[in-house]
């Protein structure tokens, strides 16, 4: 259940209920998305290899004290990769400590941001160096449209710095640079005031942002490499890649190109009702995927699919009750609404400016109404014959579940794999799926 901030009441006089009881839903099957599966076995080698190169292990020293930034996400073999970035450090002779890079994230706090590494893992027992987490910042200088650039206190007092991060396309904007190493360098070693710095400036701007940030971190701060990674579309890290700071602001360019030809998206553009089980920050910044939902909160981003109606039945524990991306549903549950920790959330959207995802959408009682009310809003559809899917996150979709009244549609698309025989829902005693 995770952790329950309030108990809410609603629907005293089942008013709602009973519009809805009527409400038919639609069959539905399981398929699987058969998208490339190519993915590094060994990653501690993989990392190993990278790390090695006399371009990489030349610029460590015996005794030098390096943090290595750690995000908020939950990536693959995220503890796994961590603690081989430690041990080849450690094995250089480098004294390694991790630092918490993630904006604004966590609350806002050093304790909030030192608990999210803690919940995906990332703790000293487990990645064999210590972690010093603080929202201390030092100004190192201003970019090169003139303004303040900011990095994390210990990063700056640090002998050098070790940029780590997932390459893949942002979610709030496009560009030569979205995810990757210089939006690290920007918004996540750049905490509350760094986050807040940039994102006052224009959103359509944001890629020339992240660089003209990014290049300033570069040029400023002993930045000694940068580690990133590529996925597959199942979210299994495909290719590491270190590179030199003289080497990132190009390489990256590229890399974030081929990240956008793995991108995993759902089999249909166009449908009525898409059901996310489970929305948090360990699965995207904004909470939910707008790739993978068609829904952004930024209103000038155009995104496919187009859906009339999206549900969010539930808040991740991992989370703690940081809710972002719930305003971009139409509806959700009393279990979703109980767990929102507005403090954790709002910090957040209001240094990112993106305020739709910290909205509130229609509150239902469980998830059965929730889905009910989604399809009896739908425009020129019978309930029992809608277009719908359901996925578990917009991090893994790989297998989902689809209305039999979308499987005409996906029948000729190559990589879908049809795993069962159409079945009904099945709700619990409390009108809950889970």
């Amino acid at each position: 259940m995770g952790q329950v901030f309030r108990d809410s009441h609603w629907d005293r006089n089942h008013v709602v209920s009973r519009l809805l009881e009527g409400v038919k839903l639609p069959s539905m099957v399981r398929i699987r998305q058969n998208f490339d599966q190519t993915k590094i076995e060994d990653l501690p080698a993989a990392i190993h290899d990278a790390l090695s190169q006399e371009k990489i292990c030349r610029s460590i020293r015996p005794g030098m004290r390096i943090a290595i930034t750690a995000g908020s996400r939950g990536t693959d073999r995220y503890p796994e990769e961590m603690c081989a970035i430690v041990s080849e450090l450690k094995a250089l002779g480098a004294d390694p400590f991790l630092i918490p890079a993630m904006g604004s994230h966590g609350g806002g706090t050093a304790e909030g941001q030192a608990l999210m590494l803690q919940n995906l893992g990332i703790t000293e027992e487990t990645v064999g160096a210590p972690i010093r987490a603080t929202m201390e910042v030092v100004q190192i200088g201003s970019n090169m449209d003139g303004y303040p650039v900011y990095i994390d206190k210990y990063a700056a007092e640090a002998d050098g710095i070790v940029i780590v991060n997932r390459i893949k396309p942002h979610t709030n904007f496009r560009g030569e640079y979205e995810s990757g190493l210089m939006k690290m360098m920007t918004i996540g070693l750049g905490k509350n005031v760094g986050a807040a710095t940039c994102h006052r400036l224009p959103m359509d701007d944001m890629s020339h942002n992240v660089f003209a940030f990014g290049s300033a971190v570069l040029k400023h701060a002993n930045v000694l490499f940068g580690l990133a990674t590529l996925e597959n579309p199942l979210d299994k890290v495909r290719r590491v890649i270190a590179l030199t700071p003289e080497e990132i602001p190009e390489q990256e360019k590229l890399l974030q190109a081929e990240a956008k030809m793995s991108m995993p998206r759902l089999p249909a553009d166009e449908f009525d009702v898409l059901i996310v089980d489970q929305i948090g920050k360990n699965f995207s910044g904004p909470g939910m995927d707008p790739n993978v939902t068609g829904i952004s909160g930024n209103p000038h981003l155009k995104l496919k699919p187009d859906v009339q109606r999206r549900v969010v039945l539930d808040v991740s524990d991992e989370s703690h009750g940081n809710a972002t991306g719930i305003g971009l549903a139409d509806f959700s549950t009393k279990r979703a609404f109980d767990k929102i920790d507005f403090d954790a959330g709002y910090a957040n959207n209001i240094t990112s400016r993106s305020l739709a995802g910290g909205r509130i959408p229609i509150i239902l009682q469980n998830d059965l109404l929730a889905i009910r009310a989604a399809l009896y809003t739908c425009d020129g559809i019978r309930t029992e014959e809608a277009r719908l899917m359901r996925i578990p996150n917009t991090l893994h979709i790989g297998e989902i579940e689809v209305s039999t009244a979308l499987l005409p549609t996906l029948s000729a698309t190559a990589c879908i794999e049809i795993l069962t025989d159409p079945y009904v829902w099945n709700f619990d005693a409390d009108g809950n799926l889970f």
